[in-house]
């Protein structure tokens, strides 16, 4: 099964939902991409995912461009900016589905707030794709 998951910048959401995936089912083949790729991974996605034993320090953000040509069961897109300018995957994508999160690179405040917020998108990040997985 090849699932590609889809944000703006590939750095945060799309990383961690990768990352949680590919820890869910090693046989699956996951990719993220960003539909305008950031070229770096968000260093509080990073922390983030490396708290619950997860490293995708390794990754890197793609642009989609990178996987137009390939053929995918599932493309995922899990914020609202790549789900409207979600590239046309006509006849090479068998499923498209949008499940969205907050952006917790965009908060604002004291460190600790910042911090719990890439927490608590990470936990829903977690929690929406494990029941993905499980619907598999």
């Amino acid at each position: 099964m090849k699932v590609l998951i889809l944000c703006t910048g590939n750095s945060c959401r799309s990383q961690m939902a990768h990352g949680f995936l590919q820890s869910f089912d090693k046989d699956l083949i996951v990719r993220s991409a960003g539909t305008r790729a950031a070229g770096k991974l968000n260093e509080g996605a990073v922390r983030a995912m490396a708290e619950v034993g997860i490293d995708i320090s390794h990754h890197t953000s793609d642009p989609v461009e990178k996987y137009l040509g390939e053929e995918w069961d599932y493309v995922i897109t899990v914020c609202g900016g790549a789900n409207g300018s979600c590239p046309m995957f006509t006849g090479k994508v068998k499923h498209r589905l949008h499940i969205g999160f907050d952006d917790p690179s965009h908060a604002t405040g004291t460190p600790e707030f910042i911090e719990s917020e890439f927490r608590r998108v990470r936990d829903e990040i977690k929690e929406k794709f494990y029941e993905f997985y499980q619907s598999l």
